[in-house]
């Protein structure tokens, strides 16, 4: 009889708790939830509107620059250079190529190799390793790497520092100290994954030999692993849509857009006037662009020169990239906001291009109203009729957004379902380290090197890995992945059960997508190990 009447009690205090529960929700729903999600709401659409306003503009640009071949040889003066028979080699512009480097055993030959490999006279560039590694090993073997090029007659130094103060930018900045760099005219950069063609430098360099208002020459990245997995695949779609729209329209329209860091040949003296390398943030490339960009620096992108690189193929190395491309960009804004805003040298139109949308729409909006508008607030709506989103901002818009997107990558038009999902799983990253770099949080100089396959992507003959289906599980198990599928599975069956179905697909299909990235599972395809 004890034991039925404890039972007994408990259920009437859970029934009780529950009750009080739905009588608080009842309670304040009306007079606070519905006001709260409709003002939510109303500022979601806002911010979507600013993103398809962005997106459509940069497209009417791109028709435009299609429709009338723009090239920035018809913009800028650019012709061969020649030999002169009077003052030789020394008529040629001395360029130094920097290659900075941390512990990359995978990639250093590659790299190095193609840097060596470049097509331009001898006595006239100078390459420098700039290594970092803290592996003795993989230290000695770079070093060996620069010392076998040296003996067959290539200007290389290797260069070491003491320490890692200010990662990438802190390397950059100690390397440009040595006294031969006061001997180049020109620097280009390439990371430890990057390819560059023997006609690299020969592309280039005229348009900073002929045109002293240009600062920066800046490369098109191609992927040697965009076929690895699933992954890299929704990578390359986000990427190309950056080098094909974006790049394409900062260029042709106010002569500026962010450095990429890499696969770019920079004005030596207008680098230094611009201030140098800085290490306050974790995107020193595009900090030292907006410099130079504010010093009346002009910026000029080659759509059709593609340098070879490599895309992270694991989750945990993309999550990491990513914190510090979302990062980086809010916490430079938040900087540089009213420097910009003070700046005399530029025009205005171009310092609100600069503030509106290269960083506010792109780099803030962008990331937040994907995750905060998509994967909370119309999944509450489920659980609130009484306050609805239009069918424009439901649908219309964020259709639009991703077929304009899919135009970079025709290839994978077919897999653009795929590519929202996993927008949406990163957006809630992006937006976690947007929200760091605003509030100058924990993680906001957070730099971890994104590791890189190089060799160990391709067979023994050279060709593409062979790969076969299966589940691969990340390092841990990701609980804020696993949460936000946990809510969203749960408006997905409250949506089935009581609401009008109208998001139910979405919600279930999205929710398997956080469920997925929260046991990190990679993609569909992985290489064989």
């Amino acid at each position: 009889m004890d034991r039925l009447s404890s039972a007994a009690t408990f259920e009437s205090m859970h029934y009780g708790s529950a009750s009080q529960m739905g009588l608080i929700w009842q309670q304040a729903r009306a007079p606070l939830v519905v006001p709260l999600m409709k003002l939510l709401v109303v500022l979601c659409l806002a911010m979507s509107l600013m993103l398809f306003v962005e997106r459509v503009y940069m497209g009417i640009v791109i028709i435009f620059v299609k429709l009338f071949r723009y090239k920035p040889e018809k913009k800028y003066k650019w012709e061969p250079l020649r030999d002169d028979l009077e003052f030789g080699n020394s008529a040629y512009p001395m360029v130094l190529v920097q290659i900075p480097m941390y512990n990359e055993k995978e990639v250093y030959q590659l790299s190095i190799g193609a840097a060596c490999g470049l097509s331009w006279p001898s006595d006239r560039v100078i390459i420098q390793v700039l290594d970092d590694s803290t592996d003795p090993i993989i230290k000695n073997m770079v070093e060996v790497e620069c010392q076998r090029w040296a003996s067959k007659g290539v200007n290389i130094k290797y260069e070491i520092r003491e320490n890692r103060n200010g990662y990438k930018a802190g390397a950059l900045k100690e390397g440009m100290k040595h006294s031969y760099v006061n001997l180049c005219d020109y620097v280009a950069i390439f990371d430890a994954d990057f390819q560059p063609e023997p006609n690299f430098l020969w592309r280039t360099i005229p348009f900073l030999a002929y045109n002293p208002e240009v600062a920066l020459v800046q490369a098109r990245w191609k992927f040697v692993n965009a076929d690895e997995c699933l992954m890299t695949r929704m990578q390359e779609m986000s990427l190309d849509y950056h080098f094909l729209v974006e790049q394409e329209v900062g260029s042709s329209t106010y002569a500026f857009f962010g450095f990429n860091g890499t696969a770019g040949v920079w004005r030596i003296s207008a680098l230094n006037e611009a201030g140098g390398w800085k290490d306050r943030t974790t995107v020193e490339d595009m900090d030292l662009a907006v410099r130079a960009g504010l010093k009346g620096g002009k910026f000029v992108y080659l759509s059709d020169l593609k340098v070879k690189s490599e895309l992270p193929s694991t989750f945990k190395a993309y999550r990491y990239q990513q914190h510090r491309w979302s990062c980086g960009p809010a916490n430079l804004f938040k900087k540089m906001a009213m420097e910009i805003m003070r700046n005399k040298k530029v025009s205005m139109w171009k310092k609100l291009y600069v503030i509106y949308s290269f960083f506010f729409v792109r780099k803030i909006v962008a990331h937040v109203v994907t995750f905060v508008f998509y994967c909370v607030i119309m999944p509450a709506t489920v659980l609130v009729p009484e306050v609805e989103v239009p069918k424009w901002g439901a649908v219309y818009i964020p259709s639009i957004i991703t077929l304009l997107n899919a135009v970079g990558t025709p290839r994978s038009i077919h897999l653009l379902v795929f590519w929202i999902l996993f927008e949406n799983v990163m957006s809630m990253h992006r937006t976690k380290a947007t929200l760091t770099g605003l509030l100058e949080a924990g993680r906001v100089n957070e730099w971890v090197v994104t590791e890189k396959l190089g060799d160990a992507l391709k067979t023994k003959s050279g060709g593409k890995a062979a790969r076969k289906p299966r589940i691969r599980i990340g390092e841990r198990l990701h609980f804020l992945e696993l949460l936000v599928g946990a809510y969203l599975f749960f408006c997905a069956c409250y949506d089935l059960k009581y609401g009008k179905n109208h998001y139910f697909i979405y919600l279930f299909l999205q929710s398997m997508a956080f469920f997925v990235a929260g046991v990190g599972y990679v993609g569909t395809f992985v290489p064989n190990s």
